[in-house]
């Protein structure tokens, strides 16, 4: 199990994620079109940067729904290799059964 702060913190990148999404989807937008003024993109450059650091999407880690682990996570189940092989062990997980050959 993961620390409770790194859990707390995660969340907590997430939501400020999740709050600036749309301000920095705008700005990025300005920024990236060729035909913008380059006053404009200074501008938006400086706004961008003024944002803080952990409203950044790419700060956010994938973490495991059941361990809180961060390595071995599966995007398909949100669940680490560890929780998911027990899991499925148990037929916890539908549509996934051991395979044997």
């Amino acid at each position: 199990m993961a620390r409770k702060a790194k859990l707390e913190s995660n969340k907590k990148r997430a939501k400020l994620a999740a709050r600036h999404l749309q301000k920095r989807q705008e700005l990025k937008k300005v920024i990236i079109d060729p035909n913008a003024d380059p006053e404009a993109k200074g501008e938006a450059m400086r706004k961008l940067q003024g944002l803080p650091k952990n409203s950044s999407p790419v700060r956010v880690r994938n973490r495991c729904a059941v361990t809180g682990r961060s390595r071995g996570f599966l995007r398909t189940f949100g669940l680490s290799r560890i929780a998911f092989r027990e899991l499925a062990h148990r037929g916890m997980v539908p549509g996934v059964t051991k395979s044997s050959w």
